[in-house]
């Protein structure tokens, strides 16, 4: 069986190129205002982790950030969270 081969003549359609003007949409930032402040007031001071009360201001800060960065910084707060409360469950 065989394989087609290319178009007579040697040439290839041609592909698309950028867009006119060489200029593409610009991605969204974060919303104005989002930057998160710091973490409310509970009131039980007891009941708070510091490791935990970190990774959530994390995973906070990382609404500001590109999408592409987003995800690293939530690995590393699940991450935290889950050594966290494994070590919490030992106890």
């Amino acid at each position: 069986m065989s394989r087609p081969g290319p178009p007579a003549g040697g040439s290839f359609p041609a592909r698309p190129g950028p867009p006119a003007g060489g200029s593409f949409a610009a991605r969204p930032g974060p919303p104005v205002g989002a930057r998160p402040g710091p973490l409310p007031d509970v009131g039980d001071d007891v009941a708070r982790h510091p490791a935990v009360d970190a990774a959530v201001q994390a995973m906070a800060n990382a609404a500001t950030l590109a999408p592409a960065d987003q995800i690293a910084q939530y690995e590393a707060a699940y991450e935290t969270l889950r050594e966290t409360l494994a070590t919490i469950d030992q106890t």
